[in-house]
């Protein structure tokens, strides 16, 4: 049966320009389906026809637009029947997108992504990781709820992707989404390398991100202080499950391992080095960064506990998602009284910090246990305490001692006259 087929004008009167045109805009119809695009014209709206659907009258900016629109609705015809001729099933949005692309190679945004991700994908393992890979997928993902909920659109062409798309998109990601700090950044980041690809392909001739300005607001780094690390330590856990996250917590408290780090960690990477101690020593899956972490007492202790219950040479029984064991953790929180969000990273920034750069340890110490590939990361991390001031200004006082003195033998008359100067040089100016 042949399908029902329209295209028809309007204005989008509620967007105003600042000469007082508003847009005009097209949809196309087929059977149910609908699809709406600009025509890249504007009109006053007392110059508008709205039963006819073109402008009125028969001034020179009125037959230019009319014969634009009359343009416009021919090409829409053509690629309506070039679908029909080659396609069982058509829609107004695949003729919308025909549209967009006539004249030119037909590219949408996931044709292009796709292409980009499945040449990534294959580099999985050599000098990319399967995480970063992952966090591509994510945000694909982010862009197909922002088409979905904000456009009903399955996918968009490259050419329609506009300055206004991206600002539509920050807002979706921040305000619907509730992203921020450095996930945010990587979200518009991602879409951003898309564009990219597409202007240096020659899809499209300018980057709808040129004028595009963003910087996230860094979120502050979380840890564990001293008293709330024991806390945690020792908190009565009834379940086995819950005892066997918190032990893993632990252990990344005291060796700073990343969730990722800590799940493939085997026995392999525990080693006797030059100091006759254990040691671990592996690379970081993250960077690929190789990271040496001298085992403290805890951590040793963690270790021979589970040696007698390891399954396939991996020292901990590390649940198969991080959120998992970020649900659980927050769990043990409650249950010691701690009210901030509590994850697995958490352990890592309370290495850092408490067990590590309040104790005296150098950043740059810190740095190559981390695994860091430059120290500005481990900057982020590094949050000096109050009880480390206090403990640094009580070693300074007793390091400095005596060296200073002020003059103890002043007469008091030179403190009961500054007042009595200060006046006099005040009337002076």
């Amino acid at each position: 049966m042949r399908s029902t087929f329209k295209v028809l004008f309007y204005l989008k009167k509620n967007s105003l320009k600042p000469d007082g045109k508003a847009p005009i805009m097209g949809r196309i119809t087929v059977n149910s389906t609908i699809a709406q695009f600009s025509c890249k014209l504007n009109i006053k709206p007392d110059l508008w026809d709205t039963k006819a659907n073109r402008a009125a009258g028969k001034s020179l900016e009125a037959q230019k637009i009319n014969q634009k629109l009359d343009n416009i609705k021919t090409q829409i015809g053509k690629q309506y029947q070039s679908i029909c001729d080659k396609d069982a099933f058509v829609s107004a949005e695949k003729v919308k997108n025909a549209y967009l692309g006539f004249g030119d190679e037909f590219r949408t945004l996931f044709s292009i992504a796709d292409e980009f991700y499945e040449s990534y994908s294959k580099r999985v393992g050599k000098d990319r990781t399967e995480g970063s890979y992952e966090q591509l997928l994510i945000n694909r993902r982010r862009v197909e709820m922002f088409l979905r909920d904000r456009y009903s659109l399955s996918d968009i062409p490259i050419k329609e992707i506009e300055p206004q798309f991206i600002e539509d998109y920050y807002a979706y990601l921040l305000e619907d989404r509730k992203l921020a700090g450095s996930t945010l950044l990587t979200a518009v980041t991602k879409l951003k390398q898309i564009m990219l690809i597409a202007q240096r392909k020659g899809y499209v001739h300018i980057n709808p991100f040129a004028s595009f300005r963003f910087k996230a607001k860094t979120r502050d780094r979380g840890y564990l202080t001293e008293d709330e690390l024991k806390r945690f330590m020792t908190v009565e856990l009834r379940r086995y499950k819950q005892r066997q996250i918190r032990d893993i917590f632990v252990f990344q408290s005291f060796t700073g391992l990343a969730y990722s780090d800590v799940k493939k960690l085997t026995f392999d990477d525990i080693q006797t080095s030059f100091d006759g101690e254990l040691w671990l020593i592996a690379k970081r899956k993250k960077t690929n960064t190789t990271f040496y972490v001298k085992l403290l007492p805890v951590a040793k202790q963690l270790i021979e506990q589970y040696r007698l219950v390891a399954k396939n040479n991996f020292v901990f029984p590390v649940p198969s998602h991080s959120d998992n064991m970020n649900r659980c953790l927050q769990r043990i929180a409650k249950l010691c009284g701690i009210t901030k969000r509590i994850t697995s990273h958490i352990a890592r920034h309370t290495m850092a910090t408490t067990v590590c750069l309040s104790q005296g340890v150098p950043i740059e110490t810190v740095s190559q246990m981390l695994g860091h590939s430059s120290i500005l990361t481990t900057q982020i991390y590094a949050k000096i305490t109050n009880d480390k001031i206090s403990k640094d200004m009580a070693a300074l006082t007793d390091k400095i001692g005596n060296t200073y003195q002020l003059e103890t033998d002043r007469p008091q008359s030179d403190f009961r006259n500054i007042g009595k100067v200060g006046k006099k040089q005040t009337s002076m100016l």
